[in-house]
């Protein structure tokens, strides 16, 4: 681990026996980790549990991030908060397949990349205050929650003559 990186590590003795462990614990504060509608918390760091483990051609990792968020509301915009915890199990190798796997280089692995996209994969996307949020004036604007059923298309008035059309007989 590095002062500056704390989720940067050297795994130089883990490498050298197959199932070799290591285990981190970090609370990590990291700029930028949200998307347009919510972010994890300016305030609150990620909590980043992890099991290092040496497997043939890599590194796997597993445990857990947790985080808390703060956005809003898509309905009514006032503002809203929760707590994300995210199952880690990822893999780390010499030559990564690109959107699989995370690289190690030069005996290091980099967790910082990891867990900035699981902590925003497990944002939501479309947070709500409330489950039955009426939205910012349900007087003039109520909200409308689409049915399973799907409405037939208006005919197409070209196609009417078809309607009278008797075929049996």
């Amino acid at each position: 681990m590095t002062a500056s990186n704390p989720l940067l590590l050297n795994v130089t003795e883990l490498r050298r026996v197959v199932g070799n462990q290591k285990t981190v614990s970090e609370s990590v504060d990291l700029d930028d980790v949200g998307l347009p509608s919510v972010r994890v918390g300016v305030d609150s760091p990620i909590e980043v549990h992890l099991l290092l483990e040496t497997v043939h051609g890599g590194i796997s990792v597993t445990g857990r991030i947790e985080a808390d968020w703060d956005g809003e509301c898509r309905r009514c915009l006032e503002r809203v908060a929760g707590h994300v915890e995210v199952d880690v199990s990822e893999v780390f190798e010499e030559r990564p397949t690109e959107g699989e796997t995370y690289p190690i280089e030069a005996d290091h692995v980099d967790l910082e990349p990891m867990v900035r996209e699981l902590a925003i994969l497990g944002l939501p996307i479309n947070p709500l205050c409330r489950d039955d949020c009426a939205g910012p004036v349900p007087e003039r604007l109520p909200v409308s929650v689409e049915s399973d059923e799907v409405p037939e298309p208006p005919r197409d008035p070209r196609w009417a003559a078809l309607d009278d059309l008797r075929l049996d007989g």
